[in-house]
């Protein structure tokens, strides 16, 4: 009887134990799980792979089946997304998303205040504020839900951030954009802790009078790497160095280096080839005037999408002012990308520095337009960026067992007319617009029963708000389907005097609801009598020419010179032997 007692309360032990949780739930706690069968949708599991009709299902924020003829399971939930595509949720590389970036003053000096030669940090950390390798974000990290907003409005569910403060900036976490009002605290949100070391020429919000240029703070970086070679035998005279201990810790994870031009990229590199580290490099925007240079660094790019805006030279004062060097890259500009594709430079895309994150997509397909393929854009959003993080296991594709971060669309992604409907992170759904998701655009047999009569039309809808009667007229009424629920109202006839109009004497008023292909309901004929109606879809409506019109690059752009200004040569000028003779020097 002892042991059977010992045995009941061992077994009640270890069932409390699996339902423990490091986090208490305050209010009813809710163990159900979630799943999802997405059906009869075009699927991009990747840039290589598409699949048609065939079916997503999720289970507790992970992909658990994925392809045609898939048994579903009976606790799913089934949202049909017939003509609906579904692709990987988009990464960003490059962020500071829920980690606060110190603020300082200008030029980072303390005006007025005496010359500060070393920290002011207090403990064993680095002689200069600017070095900071110490610094984790993922210790810092808060979720932020509207900033979270802004990103997954334009296709993001996962980011890497980091403290953009410093020369050596510490480390960036990668982090999903779920909201944490859904249940995800910051511990379910961070998919890797420690997930790169960022550095940069720039010294931030440090108030030291060093460096105080370009030149010093390559010295310096370069000096933190020889202090921290000489840091690893632990030598006695030195004691505790936190910060050349994190600097050690952190050369194993992806380097990340921010810089602002085509310059700094090359001036990076040369740091990173001294000490044998390869810089995946932030760029500046204008890597397309030294393509050449800049594939010889063997570096990966992260590619921002902030183009300049188009100057104004109204008044011609002020046109005075505006370079040649200026115009051209506001022409050249979008066509970064597509030189760097050109080249095989590997790359990913950023929606950082955008002065409104709302114009991404604008910019995004205007780089399309000016030579970026699209399949390229989709890889550098989704697998490249996972792969310079080694976070290919968890996003960046859609497979089984990876976290089920995916948008649902009604057309290719980088189609301007295409509307993106939801962006689900983590398994968790996010509307970005609800409107469309019925596509009820298309040609309808409408056959509208009285008591005296039956009477067939063809219903034209061109969308949501716009549809078209024909009969023996054609007759334009007004329309309007939410989603669930149809009205229409038209004039049996055309006014035939009198100009173009309707006979408001003799409208048709109808409502009903949509099941699949055929809407049914009632309403009332133009005498006022009660009728039913159907409408029976026929056929879609074929896209006009002008709505297939893909974009391509323009004919004339600016070449590219060297130097890139009036006087430049189309090709890089090439060294010579040249004999001058008979001369007096």
């Amino acid at each position: 009887m002892k042991k059977i007692k010992l045995l009941f309360f061992g077994l009640i032990f270890v069932s409390l134990l699996h339902a423990q949780e490091t986090f208490p739930v305050n209010g009813v706690a809710d163990k159900r799980s979630s799943c999802f069968a997405f059906t009869n949708a075009t699927i991009i599991k990747d840039v290589q792979t598409t699949i048609q009709n065939s079916t997503l299902i999720i289970r507790d924020g992970k992909i658990v089946g994925i392809g045609n003829n898939l048994s579903i399971p009976k606790d799913a939930i089934i949202i049909d997304c017939k003509e609906k595509y579904i692709y990987p949720s988009f990464i960003d590389i490059y962020s500071d998303y829920g980690v606060a970036t110190p603020q300082r003053n200008a030029a980072g000096f303390n005006y007025g205040a005496p010359t500060q030669f070393l920290s002011n940090t207090k403990g064993a950390y680095n002689w200069n504020q600017a070095i900071k390798p110490e610094t984790d974000a993922f210790k810092l990290f808060v979720a932020d839900e509207t900033k979270a907003k802004s990103f997954r409005e334009i296709g993001f569910g996962t980011v890497l951030t980091h403290v953009k403060d410093g020369i050596v900036r510490g480390t960036g976490t990668v982090v999903t954009l779920a909201d944490s009002k859904d249940g995800f605290k910051e511990n379910m949100i961070v998919l890797k802790e420690k997930a790169s070391a960022n550095y940069s020429f720039s010294k931030g919000s440090s108030t030291q009078s060093y460096p105080g240029s370009v030149m010093g703070a390559i010295a310096l970086l370069r000096q933190t790497y020889l202090d921290a070679q000489w840091y690893k035998i632990k030598p006695s005279t030195e004691g505790v160095n936190i910060s050349l201990q994190a600097f050690n810790d952190n050369q194993s994870l992806p380097q990340i280096f921010e810089s602002e031009d085509k310059w700094t990229d090359l001036r990076a590199d040369r740091v990173g080839d001294e000490f044998g580290v390869q810089y995946i490099i932030k760029g500046g925007g204008n890597e397309y005037q030294r393509v050449a240079e800049i594939a010889a660094t063997k570096a990966a790019y992260i590619l921002p999408l902030n183009f300049p805006l188009a100057m104004d030279v109204e008044d011609p004062n002020d046109a005075r002012f505006v370079s040649l060097a200026a115009m051209k890259h506001w022409e050249l500009a979008p066509t970064n990308a597509a030189a760097l594709e050109k080249a095989n430079i590997s790359f990913a895309l950023t929606a950082s520095e955008l002065r409104d994150t709302k114009q991404f997509f604008t910019n995004l397909r205007k780089a399309i337009e000016f030579g970026l393929s699209e399949n390229k854009a989709l890889e550098a959003l989704t697998k490249t960026p996972a792969t310079l993080l080694n976070i290919y296991d968890k996003v960046g594709s859609l497979e089984v067992g990876k976290l089920a971060n995916f948008l649902i669309t009604n057309g290719p992604i980088f189609d301007e007319k295409t509307v993106l409907f939801n962006n689900w992170v983590q398994g968790q759904k996010y509307v970005i617009k609800d409107e469309g998701w019925n596509d009820i655009k298309g040609k309808y047999n409408l056959v509208i029963t009285s008591p005296s009569a039956t009477i067939n039309y063809t219903l034209d809808v061109k969308n949501s708000t716009t549809a078209t009667v024909i009969g023996k007229d054609t007759l334009t009424g007004k329309f309007g389907f939410d989603g669930k629920i149809v009205k229409l109202s038209f004039a049996a006839t055309k006014k035939r005097q009198g100009g173009v109009g309707f006979n408001r004497d003799g409208q048709f008023r109808l409502s009903g609801f949509v099941d699949g292909d055929t809407w049914n309901g009632n309403g009332e004929d133009t005498a006022g009598n009660s009728i039913t109606w159907t409408a029976k879809f026929v056929s879609a409506i074929t896209a006009t020419d002008s709505a297939k019109k893909r974009h391509s690059l323009p004919q004339r752009l600016t070449k590219v010179t060297y130097p890139f200004d009036g006087y430049g040569w189309e090709e890089m000028p090439k060294q010579e032997n040249i004999l001058i003779k008979n001369a007096t020097v």
